[in-house]
């Protein structure tokens, strides 16, 4: 797979990416070629996107997770609001170990990703 690629080809499990700058029509065609050797997308040239979705985290053309974040706590929202219609309950005993199991997750995904310091201090706390 990886004979005669220019550019660089990352695999992981079962993802393979290919990695290149094309700031010239040069470097856009030799992902083109790559991608064309790959037989991936055979002649279609690649479209450009605001945003890509790598390992389940979506990042944007300038790197930045912040949309990740907002669909995390989203998500996080919505199993909080679950719990609230569902569990009469409202002591420290009932609602912690529910919280940490289903809500805490969803905020903690790839966190080493998008802030490894977070992480730190959540340890901290506890």
């Amino acid at each position: 797979m990886d004979s005669r690629i220019e550019c660089t080809l990352s695999k992981f499990a079962d993802n393979t990416k290919l990695c290149g700058v094309f700031d010239t029509l040069e470097g856009r065609d030799a992902i083109q070629r790559d991608l064309d050797r790959l037989e991936r997308l055979g002649e279609e040239w690649i479209e450009s996107s605001p945003e890509e979705k790598d390992l389940g985290v979506l990042i944007d053309e300038k790197l930045n997770m912040s949309r990740q974040c907002a669909l995390a706590a989203q998500k996080a929202n919505r199993v909080l609001g679950c719990i609230k219609r569902s569990v009469t309950s409202r002591s420290r005993e009932v609602i912690l170990p529910l919280y940490s199991a289903l809500v805490r997750p969803h905020l903690e995904y790839c966190i080493q990703l998008w802030g490894p310091q977070y992480r730190r201090d959540m340890e901290l706390l506890e």
